[in-house]
Formats: C-alpha cells, structure tokens, sequence
C-alpha cells in the first residue's frame, strides 16, 4: 500500500504557522505585547493574516497572550515613568485595547495619581512650586502633556506634598 504524500500547499502553511508561532513566541519572551501589536508585527514579517490570526487564537489560549496581563504590565510601566491617565488611555487605544479594559485597570490599580504627577513634576521642575504664572502655565502644560487632567494638575500645583 502506498501512502500519498501530503498537499505540497499543506505543508507550506504548515511551516508557516510554525515559524509564525516561534516568531510570536519571541516576541513575547522580550516583553509583553497585545494581540494588536502582534498582529501587525507578525504581518510585517510576511505571514498571511490567517495564519496569524490561528497562532495567535492558540496563544491565547496556552496564556501566552493575554490583553490583561499586557494592560496591567503597560499600565505600571508607564506609570513608574510618570504618566498620566489620559496619555496611558490614548496609548493603550492605540494598542488595540479597549476603553473599558483601559479603565478598569486605571480605576483598579493601587496607583496615587497625586503623588505620581507631583513626582513628575518634581522631577522635571525641582522641588519649588511655581511663584508667577508663566512658571505655573508651563509646569501645567508640561503635565497636560504627560496625560494628567486639570483637576490633578491643580492639586500639583497648589498643594506641596511635603507640606504638613
């Protein structure tokens, strides 16, 4: 009995999602990514958007991607840098990340957001709050732009957090 050899395009595909998946696989072991990212990463890299989208379903489910995990470790990246909520929010759009999830880890993180925009302000301006209002306008447009909203911005700038 003679075997028959199996489809040539079969076989094709079949390397490529092997080397799809090892190609996701490292890009994940370097850092966490989104399913998004991963998406377009891997579509730069020449693999057919069905094949992608395959490797990627099954490192979902293995837990090797999770939107989740990847929100969260963004989250407190960005925010050890002393960003602000609105600017992580916009990032995370950008990333393929929904509003809702955006907001939930926001909202559900142990984040000081006071003391995290006082800190970037201290580390951008010194320890001095502003004396005139030019000072004051541009240590606030600094943080607007680092994603703070006005209310933050106003307790930086008025409150001293060494002030007790």
């Amino acid at each position: 009995m003679r075997r028959s050899k199996p489809d040539a395009a079969q076989g094709v595909a079949n390397q490529d999602a092997v080397a799809c998946t090892r190609s996701a696989v490292e890009l994940l072991a370097r850092r966490e990514h989104s399913r998004r990212e991963l998406t377009r990463k891997l579509g730069t890299r020449g693999f057919a958007d069905d094949i992608i989208a395959g490797v990627l379903d099954d490192l979902e489910r293995s837990g090797a991607l999770a939107d989740e995990r990847f929100t969260d470790t963004f989250v407190r990246s960005r925010v050890s840098k002393g960003q602000g909520p609105q600017r992580i929010r916009a990032e995370l759009a950008q990333r393929g990340i929904g509003s809702a999830a955006a907001d939930e880890v926001l909202r559900g993180g142990e984040v000081d957001w006071l003391e995290t925009i006082r800190a970037a302000r201290r580390k951008r301006f010194g320890p001095e709050l502003p004396r005139d209002y030019a000072e004051r306008a541009k240590q606030a447009r600094f943080l607007q732009y680092r994603g703070f909203d006005r209310e933050q911005i106003r307790a930086a700038l008025e409150l001293d957090g060494d002030s007790d």
